[in-house]
């Protein structure tokens, strides 16, 4: 087993220590042909949403809404940040700009917060929290003039598994204590980078490591004997809906292997799922809007919203 801190932390270290730091100063231009860093992305001014809504009693359980100009109805995006499933190492602020982005292109994002492993999450609560999250869109589309009639989810890293687990809970098995009655439906999804086989991703290396994984899912117990069946993306297969995995040719953090992986035995159980290797791409210009791999998402939400 590969662990957590001998490959998450020194990969993310650097991302977390420079959110906090609010002295940092805006990097130098990236020079041609350099992967960027962190520290590019988020030495940048951030953005801010329009507003901010509670889902719930924690400071995590909340949802920036980012709203474009105009009365509406909005055609909106529902977020979701990764960061390995740790609050520690990434909220929902580092979506901000891929977020103030879609909003130059004349769609709402609803982008969700939620606790990680590390903040009273993992089983049930992470699955809870984004559950619940993305259900308060429903209840609040009215008010803000959202368009949800083809919602799409769109999330990075660990939250492009989330977002395909927002996606198939109606598949949810009848005993999980995940599954409600009537999940907000959604129409499509983009995963940027992500990771939504978890028993592949607790059994084989990737930037998030191993352990995470099996902290994210709980324990297998004598009434839950495969802590994978209602907590990984395949077991709901066919989610139903189309699925689009955009990744980096050369992501250091998720092996390129993953979206393939994925994608072949969700497409022999019926599910339309494309798959989109980006060049010259690491994991952090998925989140960055001047890159080929951000506007490769872009053209997906607007070919979604053409359906």
């Amino acid at each position: 087993m590969i662990g957590l801190k001998a490959i998450a932390l020194p990969l993310f270290a650097g991302l977390a220590a420079f959110a906090m730091n609010s002295d940092a100063q805006p990097p130098s231009p990236s020079a041609p042909g350099r992967l960027l860093t962190w520290p590019d992305l988020l030495g940048r001014a951030r953005p801010s949403p329009s507003t901010t809504i509670s889902y719930g009693a924690d400071p995590l359980q909340v949802v920036d809404l980012w709203l474009p100009e105009g009365r509406g109805p909005h055609p909106t995006v529902l977020m979701v940040h990764g960061g390995c499933w740790q609050t520690e190492i990434a909220d929902r602020t580092i979506m901000n700009w891929i977020a103030d982005d879609l909003t130059r292109h004349g769609y709402a994002v609803w982008n969700i917060d939620y606790r990680g492993v590390d903040r009273g999450g993992g089983y049930p609560g992470t699955f809870e929290d984004a559950a619940a999250a993305a259900d308060a869109l429903r209840t609040n589309a009215a008010r803000h003039r959202l368009d949800i009639s083809r919602l799409v989810a769109i999330g990075h890293s660990a939250g492009g598994h989330l977002a395909l687990w927002l996606a198939g809970r109606r598949r949810l098995p009848a005993g999980s204590p995940l599954r409600t009655a009537n999940p907000l439906p959604i129409r499509s999804v983009i995963s940027l980078g992500g990771l939504p086989d978890l028993e592949e991703a607790a059994r084989s290396r990737n930037g998030c490591g191993n352990e995470v994984v099996i902290r994210l899912v709980g324990n297998a117990l004598p009434g839950r004997r495969d802590p994978f069946t209602d907590t990984s993306v395949p077991r709901l297969a066919p989610l139903g809906v189309p699925q689009i995995l955009i990744n980096g040719m050369q992501d250091r953090i998720i092996p390129t292997t993953y979206a393939e992986g994925y994608a072949r035995p969700m497409r022999a159980a019926g599910d339309d799922v494309r798959v989109r290797m980006i060049d010259a791409t690491g994991h952090v210009e998925l989140v960055a809007p001047e890159t080929a791999a951000w506007a490769a998402a872009v053209e997906e939400i607007r070919r979604a919203w053409r359906r």
